[in-house]
């Protein structure tokens, strides 16, 4: 089975190795970051010092697990799509969280929607379903409204075809 919540999480030696090349006023900041989120504290640090440069490469693997867990959905058992469906949710809004980016968000959410919309989990007659759709569709214009007008234009067209 698939392992949606288990990213590459550097080990306490590699994160040792990269905390001493880091600059003074950047490990404060970082640990501060840190100091916010009890849970998960090593896959956070492992995002801000390894991943956080290259926003477009992290999106891009959050999509790819998220599509690795849609590939798993048991698709007749609307009880067991359920739980599925909020367990990627889940996980994605603890990649989002990390990220603090409302692009990024808007970017995921999207993602997540086009892939329920894709395999007609939306179109279904289960109102738990839908709510949860229409939630996240929610979210998305509340992050895109303080993003550039450019950038809104893009994601909007993305919304459209939802």
């Amino acid at each position: 089975m698939w392992l949606l919540c288990r990213m590459k999480t550097a080990s306490i030696q590699e994160l040792k190795q990269e905390l001493q090349a880091t600059g003074h006023h950047q490990l404060l900041e970082l640990c501060l970051r840190l100091a916010r989120f009890k849970k998960e504290n090593k896959e956070l640090l492992s995002f801000l010092l390894f991943e956080a440069h290259d926003e477009e490469a992290y999106l891009n693997s959050i999509k790819e697990l998220v599509d690795e867990a849609f590939t798993e959905l048991p698709k007749p058992n609307i009880y067991l799509t359920k739980k599925t469906l909020r367990k990627i949710l889940r996980v994605t809004n603890r990649h989002i969280k990390y990220s603090g980016s409302r692009q990024v968000e808007a970017s995921l959410l999207i993602h997540f929607c086009s892939r329920i919309k894709s395999l007609g989990i939306a179109d279904t007659k289960s109102p738990v379903l839908n709510n949860l759709y229409e939630m996240q569709l929610k979210k998305i214009r509340t992050a895109m409204k303080t993003l550039h007008e450019d950038i809104q234009y893009d994601l909007q067209k993305e919304i459209d075809g939802l």
